[in-house]
């Protein structure tokens, strides 16, 4: 037995005329046009992030190297690990997350071998959970786990400068920017844009289900004072040369 989704919006509705249906729309909040107008699913009640995917979205776009660069990693088993890379317009103080990955049951080597390719040199921001030991690591803390798998691994879990690791700051933080237009994602991340629409709160709390993405994305922003482009990383693996001065 096979089953499909049928999605319709107001386009749909040819009872409407072009005025009216202009009506329609103009009358809907913001934040709830993409899933009324075109059927997308998403919670528009209790919704964290509630802005237009217009607002923050963009094409896929080629990185000037000299924007840094910064990776969230949340660690998961049954529920997905996910990372998220975010690059830093530093300019006009702008983020764009422009790569994701999400993975249930996959091993730090696994994981690792997918978020390598991105870049060794870029720094990876990771939640307090990383210090936790697991069975399959024979006691070493996850965060060492990945970094023995070659990451560059931050050397204290994510926290803002005065070390606070508050969720709730931390989703401020992205929806100020995300209302100031300093936040931009790339239109091609499906996995991101399907997190983004169903993550919400239920009687005031924040629902942590499916929003793994949505948690590497703020451990990014939390931390993105220690971004890092590849000439900064270089310049500090170079080998040191010592004049020869004629002193044996």
């Amino acid at each position: 037995m096979s089953r499909a989704i049928i999605t319709a919006g107001i386009d749909d509705a040819l009872h409407f005329t072009e005025t009216q249906r202009k009506e329609i729309i103009a009358a809907y909040p913001p934040h709830e046009r993409e899933a009324r107008v075109r059927g997308a699913p998403s919670l528009g009640s209790g919704r964290i992030f509630p802005v237009t995917e217009e607002s923050i979205t963009v094409d896929h776009r080629d990185i000037p190297p000299h924007w840094p660069r910064i990776i969230g990693l949340d660690f998961g088993w049954t529920h997905p690990s996910a990372a998220v890379e975010v690059c830093w317009d530093r300019d006009v103080d702008c983020v764009y997350v422009t790569k994701v990955h999400r993975v249930s049951e996959a091993s730090p080597i696994t994981q690792a071998a997918a978020i390598r390719p991105w870049g060794e040199h870029i720094p990876i921001a990771w939640p307090r959970d990383g210090r936790r030991e697991t069975l399959e690591g024979a006691g070493v803390p996850l965060a060492e786990q990945y970094r023995a798998q070659g990451l560059n691994m931050l050397y204290e879990h994510a926290q803002f400068e005065d070390g606070s690791v508050s969720v709730e700051a931390g989703l401020m933080e992205m929806l100020t920017r995300m209302e100031t237009g300093r936040f931009k994602v790339f239109k091609h991340l499906n996995d991101w844009w399907e997190e983004f629409r169903l993550y919400h709160r239920k009687d005031g709390k924040v629902v942590k289900e499916g929003d793994d993405l949505m948690s590497a994305t703020r451990y990014a922003v939390m931390m993105l004072r220690h971004s890092s482009t590849k000439a900064f990383y270089d310049s500090f693996r170079r080998p040191l040369v010592y004049p020869d001065i004629g002193i044996v």
